[in-house]
């Protein structure tokens, strides 16, 4: 059969016949007959890869003025130029569309956040407005007890020493890319209390420095000696600063601090298996540093760093375990050890947002498969704001909102909140005020 009719050749074609008529007018698809009198169509069956490639292009958005070229178009290298040229123009317009929905999705999380009931059941206590307001105005930035010994300040902690004890202030400064950019009420409260629960998770793997607890953002521990690097442990290939796996990655390197990485890896992908990445802990700005170059530079010895790495891993093991438990994803973590003689202690934090990255497990696969951002609880997105803000630690940082600091405090209450499973305790004082009183003037 060599002709059809309009219909038969509609259902052919995957056009409609309205569409049939419509290409009829513009040129695009002249059928071979039509009855003058009832204006009846047919349709020679040859027609029909044209008509399919017309269908095909209307289903990908391409203007009717750009389809009749192209359909007539005999020379196959000049269409095919076309036909990328128009994939280029999708895809900016995918990729302009992926950003709004970004965009958008964060600011309907901000908005949630702020005016979420930080609650871990009906019973706990809220932090209200009000007392996120006074908390903002009384956050703890830096503290000078002399009375305790010198003081000695790191990025977010005030330490004093006396003997062999060490009192440690955690402040609520904030620091992202090696940088203090600001306060967060409650962060040091939060801070300690998350920690508190690791060291007690922890204490079969290794002893900390920990001794006492006589306010929620002081502790009196142990005197240490550091070892002079920070151990990092990644499970996941992400991140946003220069020291950053993905980072790292995306600008080509294939070999990070002795880790060799296969190509092919998408951002927030899983490693087949966890890596260690050390940074020197002395300098200014941390810097990637692997097992040889830390036994050349003297740092430590070869030993030291292999009894290092493997309490390292059993703690990273032992944080997915638990997080995954609460329906988190410990994706990676910062460890600091000393040493008390021979014997190797856990110092100063673990598994807290200011050390670790942690992700919502139940939207994990899905939010990975459309190529988004994972819903993280931990400061990452406050230094995505910073980048977006222009800043990535050089320069004078941007000043953070009110509605920033809030939002990131959110952050770690509900994060200490995921991990205790206890409800999250505002005092009246506020933290400046209750650690001078508990300290001293």
């Amino acid at each position: 059969m060599e002709w059809i009719g309009i219909g038969a050749f509609a259902q052919l074609s995957g056009l409609t016949v309205e569409t049939l008529r419509h290409y009829h007018q513009l040129g695009l698809l002249v059928p071979a007959e039509v009855d003058d009198r009832t204006g009846y169509r047919r349709y020679r069956l040859r027609q029909l890869p044209r008509a399919r490639t017309l269908a095909v292009l209307r289903d990908l958005g391409m203007p009717l003025e750009e389809v009749a070229a192209i359909v007539d178009l005999r020379e196959q290298r000049v269409r095919r130029a076309r036909l990328i040229e128009h994939r280029r123009q999708l895809t900016q317009a995918v990729r302009r569309a992926a950003a709004r929905v970004d965009a958008m999705d964060r600011l309907i999380e901000r908005e949630d956040l702020l005016q979420a009931s930080l609650r871990v059941d009906e019973g706990a206590p809220m932090v209200t407005n009000e007392r996120f307001a006074k908390e903002l105005r009384g956050t703890l930035d830096r503290t000078d007890f002399t009375q305790l010994g010198t003081r000695h300040a790191g990025k977010v902690r005030d330490s004093y020493v006396d003997g062999g004890i060490r009192t440690i202030v955690t402040t609520d400064r904030l620091s992202a890319f090696d940088r203090f950019v600001g306060t967060i009420p409650f962060k040091g409260q939060i801070l300690n209390a998350i920690a508190n629960y690791w060291f007690d998770a922890t204490a079969d793997i290794v002893p900390n420095h920990l001794v006492g607890v006589p306010d929620p953002n002081v502790w009196r521990v142990r005197e240490c000696t550091p070892v002079p690097l920070e151990f990092i442990v990644r499970g996941y290939i992400t991140g946003v600063t220069d020291t950053s796996l993905w980072s790292n990655y995306q600008a080509g390197s294939r070999n990070i601090a002795g880790n060799l990485l296969p190509d092919g890896l998408r951002k927030n992908q899983q490693l087949p298996e966890p890596i260690l990445t050390p940074t020197t802990k002395l300098e200014s700005h941390d810097r990637n540093l692997g097992r040889a170059d830390a036994v050349a530079a003297g740092l430590v010895t070869a030993d030291l760093f292999d009894r290092c790495a493997d309490i390292c891993f059993q703690l990273f093991d032992r944080g997915t375990e638990i997080a995954a438990q609460h329906g988190l994803i410990l994706v990676d973590t910062k460890y600091e050890l000393g040493l008390l003689g021979e014997e190797i202690v856990l110092i100063d934090e673990v598994h807290t947002p200011d050390s670790s990255r942690y992700w919502y497990a139940e939207t994990y696969d899905d939010l990975l498969d459309q190529g988004k951002d994972q819903r993280a609880l931990d400061k990452e997105p406050l230094r995505e704001w910073l980048v977006e803000q222009g800043f990535r630690g050089e320069g004078e940082p941007p000043g953070l909102t009110d509605d920033v600091r809030i939002a990131t405090a959110t952050r770690y209450i509900l994060l200490a909140e995921e991990l205790t499973k206890q409800p999250f305790q505002a005092s009246e004082l506020t933290a400046i005020e209750r650690v001078s009183k508990v300290l001293g003037s």
